[in-house]
């Protein structure tokens, strides 16, 4: 028997889910934020936290909300930069939903005196 919690094992498994959108034949806004997001810094290994912000009009799908917060959760302990992981959410979910329009900002925290704030736009 393994002592895996149950938000460990749904993280492990978690994987974006685009929900058909409810009115495909009008262009509308959604806004997302994400303000507990972390990972690790690739070098020192200390985390690094930002909110992610996503704002997209969506064509034929919408992210299905649990979905995108179980995948933002899977970062927690990988070691990646705020340019690879703000570029990498913006992929993964061009994929997944091929949206009209879309941004995906990452506003991390300061850290060392500096502030960073990576903007993906299509």
């Amino acid at each position: 028997m393994t002592d895996t919690k149950y938000g460990t094992q749904a993280i492990e498994e978690a994987e974006l889910v685009g929900w058909d959108n409810p009115n495909p034949e009008r262009d509308y806004t959604i806004e997302i934020s994400y303000p507990e997001f972390t990972c690790l810094c690739p070098r020192s290994g200390y985390p690094d936290f930002a909110t992610i912000k996503l704002t997209y009009v969506p064509d034929k799908k919408v992210v299905e909300l649990k979905s995108l917060k179980l995948y933002l959760n899977a970062y927690r302990d990988k070691a990646i930069s705020h340019e690879s992981v703000t570029n990498k959410i913006f992929n993964d979910l061009n994929a997944a939903l091929k949206p009209r329009k879309m941004e995906v900002i990452g506003d991390f925290n300061v850290r060392g005196n500096v502030k960073t704030v990576i903007k993906v736009s299509l």
